[in-house]
């Protein structure tokens, strides 16, 4: 019987605390991030094949590829990362891998963490390992940062992994995983109040992502002050949104934008910071442009009844409005053909695929 297993893993929003995932930072003085999942997912469809080797099909660049001997590997490829995920796994034939996502590449949502994710937690369920949330993510972060030397951080594997709106923090000693506590009404009025509109352009972020990291290793003492200010913003935006204040959130949201711009050059392009501008003047009150590469999305928080004059004028500025809803689950893998659970493929042995502990997660609590 054929056997096809699919796993799908959300995309997020940040609200704050960007630049403090980057070990150049947290190994000194901890990070902190706030994120949400959101309902735009990538997919990973795995399908035995008759020919020989793995079949990689990524329709989002539309590239593809047939692995059958160890290659170098470069993070600037668009097929680095799942051939890197394949090759950890020790699978050298009979796969297809199709992957495919609901958001531009380089939109600034966190893709790449959630290819990572989404492909990690399906290859290991077909060669019989059942990982929980931390251990994908960190395998994740193995895979991207230490084996492929990818200039990122660690919130976007975790957030994927977790799911939910949550507070992530980075130590030395491991990454912590805090859903916030909201009370529904404060659930449903941030979800009504948040805002995507897509400027229609997307780059490849990881070159201006890596020189934030070469910044941090040369410990730049006014790069390291921001990012401290960004992180403190980070922690009054949890507070304000465990505490039902969104006009605070808001105000907050757009104090930390004003520090990411002026920490990263390039950041933003003169249509968005109008559309930001517009949008304030509308009712915003406050949002980020997502896209660490001058496009891609620009995220917003405005009350529900100034939406309609904010919407009108960003599309008079050729955005898109992009309709989602807050998503509280993480990866998950589904299956579309009752099989077995034995082992579809051959893998390395557990004892190679165990990653480092020293991951914890606060538990969920009923708001």
């Amino acid at each position: 019987m054929d056997k096809t297993v699919i796993a799908r893993a959300p995309v997020r929003i940040g609200f704050a605390g960007g630049g403090t995932d980057l070990p150049s930072y947290y190994e000194q003085f901890g990070g902190l991030a706030v994120s949400a999942t959101i309902s735009y997912y990538v997919y990973v469809i795995l399908t035995p094949s008759h020919l020989d080797g793995v079949q990689v099909i990524y329709a989002d660049h539309q590239a593809f590829c047939r692995l059958a001997d160890p290659e170098d590997l470069l993070w600037n490829s668009d097929l680095c990362l799942p051939k890197a995920i394949v090759y950890h796994f020790n699978i050298r034939d009979g796969l297809t891998v199709f992957l495919a996502s609901q958001v531009p590449p380089g939109s600034g949502l966190g893709l790449c963490g959630s290819v990572a994710v989404s492909m990690i937690k399906a290859l290991a369920f077909c060669c019989g390992l059942d990982l929980g949330p931390k251990e994908v993510a960190e395998l994740a972060c193995y895979v991207e940062i230490d084996k492929l030397g990818m200039p990122v951080g660690r919130q976007d594997q975790y957030a994927a992994a977790f799911g939910g709106l949550n507070c992530i923090t980075f130590s030395k000693s491991g990454v912590v995983v805090e859903p916030l506590c909201l009370l529904p009404k404060t659930h449903k009025a941030l979800e009504e109040g948040l805002m995507l509109l897509f400027s229609g352009a997307s780059h490849h972020s990881l070159a201006t992502l890596h020189g934030q990291r070469q910044a941090g290793r040369q410990e730049d003492e006014a790069t390291m002050r921001r990012l401290g200010t960004i992180k403190q913003l980070g922690i009054e935006i949890r507070a304000a949104l465990e505490s039902g204040d969104l006009e605070a959130f808001g105000d907050l949201l757009h104090r930390s934008w004003m520090e990411e711009r002026e920490l990263t050059p390039g950041l933003t392009n003169p249509t968005l910071d109008q559309c930001y501008q517009l949008a304030r003047e509308n009712g915003a009150l406050g949002g980020k442009v997502t896209d660490a590469g001058s496009g891609g999305f620009l995220m917003l928080y405005c009350p529900k009844e100034r939406q309609d004059a904010v919407t009108e004028a960003a599309t008079a500025l050729g955005l898109q409005r992009w309709p989602f809803a807050l998503e509280r689950e993480g990866v998950q893998v589904m299956q579309l053909v009752p099989w077995s659970r034995q082992p579809m493929m051959s893998a390395m042995p557990w004892s190679q695929l165990s990653v480092p502990q020293g991951i914890s997660r606060v538990p969920h609590t009923s708001a």
